[in-house]
């Protein structure tokens, strides 16, 4: 009788305790937008760090599941923000998630865009830059190495990683490889790739969202637009235009460039081919993903307000359908058969994201110095456990004093 008296009380609230805020977790998707240079599964890596392994607010399950889903329509790194956003604090908390997250490279390709326009030259930051590709290299590698060693539970599981990988070296397009790896897992089923998973283990990923409206808002208070001379295109008319190119965005990353290409230098003679060319590398000189192209040529046209209207319309189509995927992902995620679609996959997509590293690997790591680094960085990164900001900050300063690359 007196046993129940002294059991402890908090054992029964112990797992409902809220998950993290909406404020901080704005204010991560904000930093990883500042130090997410290389763009694609490099901030993948930094998302898993800081969700997954520091703060263990998704399991390494989910957060895949939510990276595979992301590549169907657009760029892929916003679209896991906008998964991750939603899955904690709603609607709200993935439209200020991909606001946040695309903020400082928006501001970068703005600023830079100015500059160019004005001066016709690209700000000379590459050398700086030279010292982030070996870690960036590192990071992808780090990121693969954790997840994988949660997900690949069984030999069927190593050889779907094995396969992603592989497909991601031949630069397959990702959506294709991952609904097959998902037609395979039905036909294989989730207990056979994963033999020694425990069904039953409670999903961190799952807590209790609360789905209220952010304080305030933000509004981004801009100045009159700088407009671009010559500009001749009216901002419905833009942003229609890259509506349609947001429509057909499969695939992600550098898919985009031939895409944007044929449509604003082919088809609407917006860019010279020589300014399509320094706004592919305006792209890659910031954080974020390539698709900030359209920051670019939106600005060309109609200063900041063409450039911030250009961005939002080429990454709405992608939104909408990642709202969909997500505001469905508990239900169908419970399903026997969604089980067995994700269970293919989810290795599948350990591999992509160390295939990044391979693809990376010719451009990042010109010289034996810079292999050094990328050992070094991976060996702070998953030996002393070293904050990602922290080794990028190391490589850059490593680039500026002449000793990279």
């Amino acid at each position: 009788m007196e046993s129940v008296e002294h059991q402890d009380p908090t054992k029964h609230i112990e797992r409902e305790k809220p998950g993290i805020s909406m404020l901080t977790m704005t204010g991560i998707f904000l930093k990883l937008g500042a130090i997410g240079f290389g763009g694609g599964m490099a901030v993948i890596a930094l998302m898993e760090h800081e969700f997954v392994a520091k703060r263990k607010e998704f399991t390494t399950e989910e957060f895949l599941h939510g990276v595979g889903l992301s590549q169907i329509l657009g760029p892929f790194a916003p679209n896991t923000a906008f998964f991750l956003g939603y899955r904690r604090h709603g609607l709200w908390g993935a439209i200020l998630s991909v606001i946040a997250f695309l903020t400082p490279s928006v501001s970068m390709v703005i600023l830079l865009s100015f500059l160019y326009f004005r001066y016709h030259t690209i700000p000379a930051l590459q050398g700086v830059l030279a010292g982030l590709g070996p870690v960036v290299i590192a990071l992808v590698f780090s990121a693969a190495w954790t997840m994988g060693r949660k997900a690949l539970k069984g030999w069927l599981s190593f050889v779907f990683a094995l396969i992603g990988a592989a497909a991601g070296i031949f630069r397959i397009n990702p959506v294709w490889v991952l609904l097959v790896a998902g037609t395979a897992g039905l036909l294989i089923g989730s207990q056979r790739m994963n033999p020694s998973s425990d069904e039953k283990k409670p999903d961190s990923g799952t807590l209790p969202k609360k789905q209220k409206p952010p304080g305030s808002g933000t509004v981004v208070s801009l100045a009159a637009p700088l407009l671009a001379k010559g500009a001749v295109i009216s901002l419905p008319a833009l942003s229609l235009a890259f509506l349609k190119v947001g429509m057909v965005f499969f695939g992600g990353g550098f898919v985009l460039i031939p895409i944007l290409h044929q449509r604003i230098v082919e088809y609407y003679h917006w860019l010279t081919p020589s300014e399509f060319i320094d706004g592919v590398a305006i792209s890659n000189l910031t954080p974020g993903p390539i698709a900030v192209l359209a920051t670019f040529t939106g600005y060309h046209l109609q200063g900041v307000w063409g450039a911030v209207l250009a961005t939002v319309s080429l990454f709405t189509p992608a939104m909408i359908l990642m709202a969909i995927i997500s505001a469905g992902y508990n239900y169908f995620k419970g399903s026997s058969r969604a089980k067995d679609f994700l269970a293919g996959v989810t290795p599948t997509v350990v591999g992509l994201v160390a295939s990044a590293s391979f693809l990376l690997w010719h451009s990042a790591i010109p010289s034996w110095r810079a292999l050094a680094l990328m050992v070094a960085a991976l060996c702070l990164l998953i030996r002393f456990k070293w904050h990602p900001a922290f080794v990028l900050a190391f490589g850059a300063g490593l680039a500026a004093t002449g000793i990279i690359p």
